[in-house]
C-alpha cells in the first residue's frame, strides 16, 4: 500500500481543487485506518500502548496505596491486601507499578519528540541541499553513530548530573542523528521526483519545497521511525535509572525500583519481577505497534 504517494504537477500548472484534495486526503487516510486495524500486531501493541498511556494518565484514581508511602511491613509476599506485595521499605509493589507509567511516558515521548525534531531538521537540510554541509553534517554524524548510544547518553549524564531535563536532552539529542539518517534517505529520494522539479520551475523557496512538498510525502518512514525511537527511549531511560543516573528516589519509575529491588532479589523476587514486566509490556507494545505500521505502510 503506497500511502500519501506524491502527484505530480506541471509546470506552471495548478494544483487539484482543494475538495479533491481533501477527498483524496481522506480517502487515503480511511484506507491506512482499515490496514493497521487489519494488523494484528498493531492492534495488539495499540491496545496494551493504550492501557499504560490511561494508567498513565489516571494513575492516581487507580492505586489503593500511596505510592510514596509506607503503607505495611516490609517484602511482604503478595496477597489481597497487596497484590504485588511490598518492597524493601514497605511500600505497596502494585500502587508503584501503576504510578512508574508516568514518569516513563513523560521521559520517553518528550525525549523521542526532541530527536525526531531535530533529526527532521537536519535530515531535510542535509538531504536537499546536499554539497559540503551535507557532506561535513553527515561525516559527524556517522562518528557519532560510530560509539554505543548508551554509553555516550550515560557519559553526558555523568558530566551534566541526574535530573529529568537531563535524561530528556540527552536522550533526544543522541536520537537525533539517527533520525537524521533516516529522513535524509527518504529525502534524497524525493528530490528527483517530477514534483520537487516542478515546485523548482514554479519559482518556490527551498525552505517551502522541503516543509510543504517533500516532508509531506515522507511522513510513512518518519511516522515509523517515531514508533521504534519511542521504544528505545523506554528502554534507555529505564537504563540510565537502573544506572542511578536518571530518575532518582523517591519516585517509583521502574527502572529505579528494578535497581533497588534486586538486592532483595532471592527473598523477594516481586519487588523486580512486576516492574520488569510492565517495563517489558511496554517497549513490546510499542514495538509491535511500529512493524505493524511498517508492515502497511510497506504494502
Amino acid at each position: 500500500m503506497v500511502v500519501g504517494s506524491p502527484t505530480a504537477r506541471e509546470p506552471g500548472g495548478s494544483a487539484d481543487p482543494p475538495v479533491e484534495q481533501a477527498t483524496g486526503g481522506s480517502q487515503r487516510a480511511k484506507a491506512l485506518v482499515l490496514a493497521l486495524l487489519g494488523s494484528w500486531t498493531f492492534v495488539v501493541g495499540a491496545a496494551i500502548l493504550a492501557f499504560w498511556i490511561v494508567d498513565a494518565l489516571i494513575w492516581r484514581i487507580l492505586v489503593p496505596y500511596d505510592p510514596e508511602a509506607f503503607a505495611s511491613a516490609t517484602l511482604q509476599a503478595p496477597s489481597l491486601a497487596h497484590w504485588f506485595g511490598t518492597d524493601d521499605l514497605g511500600r505497596d509493589v502494585f500502587s508503584r507499578v501503576l504510578a512508574g507509567a508516568a514518569t516513563t511516558l513523560t521521559v520517553a515521548p518528550a525525549a523521542t519528540a526532541l530527536g525526531v525534531v531535530g533529526g527532521i531538521l537536519v535530515g531535510l537540510f542535509t538531504g536537499f541541499y546536499r554539497g559540503i554541509a551535507d557532506d561535513i553534517i553527515m561525516r559527524i554524524v556517522d562518528s557519532l553513530l560510530a560509539f554505543p548510544l548508551i554509553i555516550i547518553a550515560v557519559l553526558v549524564i555523568s558530566i551534566l548530573g541526574p535530573s529529568v531535563t537531563n535524561v530528556i536532552l540527552v536522550i533526544g539529542i543522541v536520537f537525533t542523528p539517527i533520525v537524521a539518517r533516516t529522513v535524509r534517505a527518504a529525502v534524497l529520494v524525493e528530490r528527483e521526483r517530477e514534483y520537487v522539479a516542478a515546485a523548482k520551475l514554479l519559482g518556490n523557496s527551498g525552505r517551502y519545497i522541503m516543509f510543504a512538498e517533500i516532508l509531506p510525502n515522507i511522513t510513512g518512514p518518519i511516522a515509523v521511525e517515531v514508533t521504534i525511537r519511542l521504544g528505545y527511549a523506554i528502554f534507555t531511560s529505564a537504563t540510565l535509572s537502573f544506572l542511578a543516573l536518571g530518575i532518582q528516589q523517591p519516585s517509583p519509575d521502574w527502572g529505579l525500583t528494578i535497581s533497588i529491588g534486586r538486592a532483595y532479589l532471592q527473598i523477594a523476587p516481586w519487588e523486580v519481577l512486576f516492574p520488569a514486566a510492565a517495563l517489558a509490556t511496554l517497549i513490546v507494545a510499542v514495538n509491535l505497534v511500529a512493524d505493524g505500521l511498517r508492515q502497511v505502510l510497506e504494502e
